[in-house]
């Protein structure tokens, strides 16, 4: 964020540059939902960004294939196109929900997001990218990418030490996700479905969940399925299938960030 004020003295009007502040701070990747897009999604977590300007920088992508507008996304955000969606769509134009191998178009999502972070290290930001913050298929997503982190933490501690990413995702936001979860690693084709220990995800979690959202019970299916326990939160409030934004919901998700970025060594 640049911010421009004004000095004026007799006869003189200036304008000045004031460089911005948080360009040190650790980043967020955020992930917007299907049929959305990065600026949408920038606004609908104007609350979130607003409690966590000062220990965190957030990034917000826009996913590779261009969709139809979401469906709670056209009521508001009608003028606010072209909306994309993280998986290709169907010949129908419609968002596939349930992932199976060869659904996600890895280097496509990879290229996405690495389009984002230059766009912000070229805008000056030098700080670690260390969690991910998704909404519904952008949840999803952050939670596979995670997954992937995870994985590959394991190859640097094994015998073979081979990697694929340069990332250090250390946690992950996961805002109305659902599972089942797809592994991304190319080597690894395997659809995530309550499978054995090592495909759930062991790196820490915090799923938020509105109590008045038709999908709950998926998204508790995933906090309970896909992901260990003892690195799982869950926040509930009371609302639908959307950002939260009311300050006393958005506080206990960003206690939930601070606490967990505390505990991960990221602040």
């Amino acid at each position: 964020m640049i911010t421009i004020t004004s000095e004026s003295s007799p006869g003189t009007h200036e304008s000045t540059v004031q460089p911005d502040p948080g360009l040190h701070l650790p980043r967020i990747l955020c992930l917007h939902g299907g049929g959305s897009n990065a600026r949408i999604f920038r606004a609908q977590c104007r609350s979130l960004s607003l409690q966590l300007e000062e220990r965190f920088r957030l990034i917000f992508a826009d996913a590779p294939f261009l969709s139809g507008p979401g469906p709670d996304v056209e009521s508001v955000y009608a003028e606010w196109g072209p909306f994309r969606s993280w998986v290709r769509p169907t010949a129908g134009g419609s968002m596939s929900v349930t992932w199976g191998p060869g659904t996600v178009d890895v280097e496509a999502v990879d290229k996405a997001i690495s389009n984002a972070v230059l766009a912000d290290d070229s805008a000056g930001a030098t700080g670690p990218i260390v969690g991910l913050l998704g909404f519904s298929q952008g949840a999803k997503m952050a939670a596979c990418l995670l997954l992937r982190q995870q994985q590959e933490n394991a190859r640097r501690n094994g015998p073979n030490n081979r990697t694929i990413t340069n990332t250090a995702y250390r946690f992950a936001v996961l805002l109305a996700g659902r599972g089942p979860l797809v592994a991304l690693d190319n080597a690894r084709k395997d659809v995530v479905n309550g499978g054995p220990p090592s495909l759930q995800l062991r790196l820490p979690t915090i799923h938020v969940h509105g109590t008045r959202d038709p999908g709950l019970a998926i998204h508790r299916e995933l906090l309970h399925r896909d992901c260990v326990k003892d690195t799982a939160r869950v926040i509930e409030w009371d609302g639908g299938h959307r950002v939260l934004i009311k300050t006393k919901d958005v506080a206990l998700v960003v206690d939930a960030i601070l606490q967990t970025a505390r505990k991960t060594g990221v602040i």
